[in-house]
């Protein structure tokens, strides 16, 4: 077999920076592993296109079929990657069912599947603030876009987002562009600005609404809310979206699945 840390995605050596793919004890798999997510990366496989097949990869990187279907075995689990019986192996997207909700843990109380309605409240660009800047690696005073937006149970208000943004990624972001739309907001994203999120983190508190989150979310003021604040990472582990949440939780709750 051929040590992976020396291989290029195209088969060419890339041994002046081998330590950008994987350490050079890393297992096999890893290795492969850190190319086929460098090719995701790049866009060499759009979202929902199918990937080379196991044997082809097993070819262009000259290792054994097994490794590199142990490899795209954790890219599935990690959700970057899509297997469909008898069709191969596909770029996830977030336009698929089990991925437009992934990062959203609240489950009405009374046990039915609630598909929650988007209301966009608005759409601006600003100067980040200090602390936004430093959280999504950008200079203190660069552009972001904020998001606000609803979702809404029927007509109950559920969820009051704020979503912060690099602006040099979403250029031409609009209000417009947002409510024409009919897809999920991720899949906007990553059909239109090329961002996938991959990963997020979460930070959870209770607080009471004040007068104008209560005003907006139909609750009086003082009622107890859910405020969740999550990071949320592109490949490569860089952050791309700033998330601050106040849910209601008088009939639904936060719900997680610990491994």
């Amino acid at each position: 077999m051929t040590a992976l840390s020396a291989i290029a995605p195209n088969g060419a050596g890339v041994s002046d920076s081998p330590t950008e793919l994987a350490p050079a004890f890393s297992p096999l798999y890893q290795q492969i592993k850190g190319l086929l997510t460098r090719s995701l990366q790049s866009g060499e496989w759009k979202p929902g296109e199918a990937i080379p097949s196991e044997m082809e990869l097993a070819g262009r990187f000259k290792v054994s079929q097994g490794t590199v279907r142990k490899a795209i075995d954790e890219l599935a689990t990690e959700n970057l990657l899509v297997r469909r019986q008898g069709k191969g192996t596909f770029v996830a997207t977030h336009a698929e069912a089990q991925t437009q909700y992934r990062f959203l843990r609240l489950t009405p109380d009374d046990g039915r599947s609630a598909r929650l309605q988007r209301r966009l409240l608005g759409c601006s660009r600003l100067r980040a603030p200090k602390e936004d800047a430093q959280v999504l690696g950008l200079k203190s005073g660069a552009t972001l876009v904020q998001v606000r937006r609803l979702l809404l149970d029927g007509e109950q208000p559920v969820v009051l987002d704020d979503i912060f943004l690099p602006g040099a990624l979403f250029k031409g972001l609009t209000a417009e562009r947002m409510r024409s739309y009919v897809g999920p907001m991720y899949r906007l994203f990553e059909a239109e600005f090329g961002v996938r999120m991959i990963r997020a983190e979460e930070k959870i508190r209770a607080v009471a609404a004040d007068a104008a989150q209560a005003l907006v979310l139909d609750v009086p003021p003082g009622a107890p809310l859910l405020s969740v604040e999550r990071l949320s990472y592109t490949y490569g582990d860089r952050p791309v979206e700033l998330r601050r949440g106040l849910y209601r939780t008088d009939h639904f709750h936060y719900r997680n699945e610990l491994m």
